[in-house]
C-alpha cells in the first residue's frame, strides 16, 4: 500500500521514518525513550493493536514492521504514529489509551489525538492531569468554554459531571467566576428520606456526596472545606435554590433526570450576570414517580436550537470506567430501550493501569 506524502512528512517530524511495501509499511522510531512508551512494557500495546486490528507487528530493535489487510496497517500505522505524537509531549501511554486511539481514529480519521488528550482543564491537587479522553468529551469540554448554559446527557461513566467540575474549579482559580454552586434533587430510590437520621440538610447529605468526593478529589480536603466555609463553594439539594439569583457562578445541576419540569424551570431562572450553568444526566435512569415526566426530558425537547444554550450528547462508547461498564449498558439498551438512548453519544475502555515492566 501506498503512504501519501503528506503523512510521510508528518511521520518524519515526530521522529519517526516510515518504508513502503506491496502490503506492509515500516516504521522506524529514531527515539528509544518514545518508542518504547509507545510499544508497553513487554510490547504490551502492540499486542493490543494486533488483536484490536488483526495486523502482524514485528518488532526489529526500533522498527516497526506492519502486515495485514490495507485499512488496518494503515490505521494501526495512524495510531502509532499519534501515540508517539502525545508520547513525546510527556503524556505517558497504557494500555486504555492505545484502545481509544484505535476507536477515535478507526471513526475519525482526520481527528489529532494531541487536541483531545493534551488540552488540560485542570492540574488536580494529586499532580494528575484533568484532561478529555475522546472526541465526546472533547466537544463537551469545548461547549462549556463557548456556551453559558451547557446540558450533558448520557450514560453513566461517561464523565459528564467530573469534567463539568472541572472546568467549575478552573474557572473558580482563575477567578472568572466567584463561586460554584453544585445542586442535586434529592429524590428517593427505593430509600425513604424520613427513616434517614438528622434534619433535613443531614438527610439529603448522601445524595450530595459524589459531589464531594470529586470536588476533594480536585482541590484535596483541607481546602475543599475552606471553599465550603467561606462560601466560595456550595453543595446544596435543588430544593434550597428556590428564589436566589446566582451572579458571578458557576452552576451545576447533577442527576438532571431526576428533576420535575417545575424544578427544571426554576432551576434554569436562577441563572444570573457572569454566571455559566451545566445540566448533566440521564434519560434512562429516572427516579420520579410513575407518571411524572422528567424535567431533564422536557428541557432537551424544548430548548434545542435556543441560542447559548448547547446540547451535549453521549453514548456507552464514551464510557471511560472499567471496559465492562460499557457492555453493560450495552446489554441494558436492547431494542426494547434503544429510543430512548438515542438522545446520547460514544467511547472505550476503562482506566486500569499496568504496573511498571
Amino acid at each position: 500500500m501506498a503512504i501519501s506524502t503528506d503523512h510521510k512528512e508528518k511521520v518524519k517530524s515526530i521522529g519517526v521514518s516510515t518504508d513502503d511495501a506491496d502490503d506492509s509499511v515500516s516504521l522506524t522510531f529514531e527515539d528509544q525513550d518514545t518508542f518504547q512508551c509507545v510499544r508497553g512494557p513487554n510490547d504490551t500495546h502492540l499486542r493490543l493493536i494486533q488483536r484490536k486490528l488483526g495486523v502482524t507487528i514485528a518488532v526489529r530493535g526500533n522498527t516497526c514492521q506492519l502486515r495485514g489487510d490495507e485499512f488496518a496497517v494503515d490505521l494501526a500505522r495512524d495510531v502509532l504514529d499519534q501515540l508517539a505524537r502525545v508520547a513525546r509531549k510527556g503524556h505517558p501511554v497504557y494500555p486504555p489509551d492505545v484502545s481509544r486511539a484505535i476507536d477515535i481514529l478507526s471513526a475519525n480519521s482526520g481527528v489529532q489525538l494531541e487536541s483531545i488528550w493534551l488540552d488540560t482543564v485542570l492540574i488536580s491537587a494529586s499532580k494528575n492531569r484533568i484532561a478529555p479522553k475522546n472526541l465526546g468529551q472533547k466537544m463537551y469540554i469545548e461547549a462549556i468554554r463557548k456556551y453559558d448554559l451547557v446540558f450533558g446527557v448520557g450514560p453513566a461513566g461517561t464523565g459528564k459531571t467530573y469534567l463539568a467540575m472541572a472546568m467549575a474549579v478552573a474557572a473558580l482559580t482563575n477567578e472568572q467566576v466567584k463561586r460554584i454552586v453544585l445542586a442535586r434533587p434529592a429524590v428517593e430510590a427505593g430509600e425513604k428520606l424520613g427513616f434517614l437520621p438528622g434534619d433535613l440538610a443531614e438527610k439529603v447529605n448522601p445524595y450530595l456526596r459524589p459531589l464531594y468526593d470529586a470536588l476533594n478529589d480536585m482541590v484535596g480536603f483541607e481546602r475543599a472545606h475552606q471553599w465550603m466555609d467561606k462560601g466560595v463553594m456550595e453543595v446544596a439539594p435543588l430544593a434550597f435554590m428556590r428564589g436566589r439569583t446566582l451572579n458571578d457562578s458557576f452552576v451545576i445541576l447533577d442527576e438532571a433526570q431526576n428533576t420535575t419540569i417545575e424544578q427544571m424551570k426554576m432551576f434554569l431562572t436562577r441563572l444570573g450576570f457572569n454566571s455559566r450553568a451545566v445540566v448533566t444526566g440521564d434519560i434512562t435512569q429516572t427516579d420520579l414517580a410513575p407518571g411524572r415526566q422528567s424535567g431533564l426530558k422536557h428541557a432537551l425537547s424544548i430548548l434545542k436550537g435556543v441560542d447559548g444554550i448547547e446540547l451535549c450528547h453521549f453514548t456507552e462508547k464514551d464510557v471511560v470506567r472499567h471496559p465492562l461498564v460499557q457492555r453493560i449498558i450495552q446489554a441494558y439498551d436492547g431494542p426494547s430501550e434503544r429510543t430512548e438512548r438515542e438522545v446520547d453519544a460514544e467511547s472505550d475502555d476503562g482506566d486500569e493501569r499496568p504496573t511498571d515492566a
